[in-house]
Formats: structure tokens, C-alpha cells, sequence
């Protein structure tokens, strides 16, 4: 489960970049109104653009992270926490993609973002999963489970 999830969100993120890239160079694209916007950013920075200047810094922690939760894996033993690291690794790893391949280099490459909703920065689906595995990992932790299934005595 884990490996389908990230797997899945993966591919889904790298396909909806490539075609934001290939369609949006120029225009925006109007969804839902002014609620759901396509609109094509570079982002060389962290969520809201925070760290612009630490790209590279940025970069060497998500190759971290990336190598932290398939380590983690291994430990997997319920299947929500298996969703919620997959989306994690997804996530992770789709913005990582965009740093080492994307201009101006590897590791300093801008991560392609291309949602806007009103009054939010403008995001992509690695952020989504990104998002998605934190609400689930905390729900597991408030429910008292840890990675392996086992429940956290009280």
C-alpha cells in the first residue's frame, strides 16, 4: 500500500507539472471562477516562497527526508500510516524531482506550482500530499498508534 500510494501521487505530480509547464507558459486558466485558478509559478523557495535564498539547503533536506522515510517504511505495519507515508514520500520526492531537474540546476531548481485558490499561495499536488500525510500522521498519533499498528499505552 505504501509503495502504490507514492508511487501513484508521484507520477501524478511529475504529469501534472509537465502539462502546467506545456500549457500555462503564458495564460491562466479559470476552473471554478476566481476559486480555483490554474496559474503557472516558479518557485525557488519553501511553501509561500519562504527561504528563496536556501534552495540548495532546501534541497539536501528533502534527499534527507527521502531516504528518512524509506527507512521508516520498513516499519509500516497499519494501513493509514502506510497512506500517510506514502502521500509524505510523494510529496517530498515530486518537489525534490523539480530541484535537481529544473532550472537553473541541480539542486537549485524552481519547483512548478500552478494552483491558486483566493488568499492562499500558489501550490501543486506534492504540496497536497505533503499536507495530506501530516493531517493523517497526526490523526494516528492522537489515536494513539504508532508506525507499526501497535497502540501507545496510556
Amino acid at each position: 500500500m505504501f509503495a502504490a500510494i507514492a508511487l501513484g501521487a508521484y507520477v501524478l505530480d511529475i504529469v501534472t507539472k509537465i502539462v502546467a509547464v506545456a500549457e500555462l507558459q503564458d495564460r491562466d486558466v479559470s476552473v471554478i471562477g476566481d476559486i480555483l485558478v490554474l496559474h503557472l509559478v516558479r518557485n525557488p523557495g519553501a511553501a509561500f516562497s519562504v527561504g528563496t535564498e536556501y534552495t540548495m539547503v532546501l534541497s539536501c533536506i528533502a534527499i534527507v527526508a527521502v531516504f528518512v522515510i524509506l527507512w521508516l517504511s520498513r516499519r509500516i505495519g497499519e494501513i493509514w500510516w502506510a497512506i500517510g507515508m506514502g502521500l509524505l514520500l510523494a510529496g517530498v520526492a515530486g518537489n525534490l524531482t523539480d530541484r535537481l531537474l529544473r532550472e537553473p540546476g541541480p539542486l537549485r531548481g524552481h519547483v512548478i506550482d500552478f494552483l491558486q485558490i483566493p488568499n492562499w499561495p500558489v501550490f501543486n499536488v506534492a504540496d497536497m500530499c505533503v499536507v495530506g500525510a501530516a493531517g493523517l500522521i497526526i490523526v494516528q498519533s492522537f489515536r494513539g498508534l504508532r508506525l507499526d499498528g501497535t497502540r501507545i499505552e496510556s
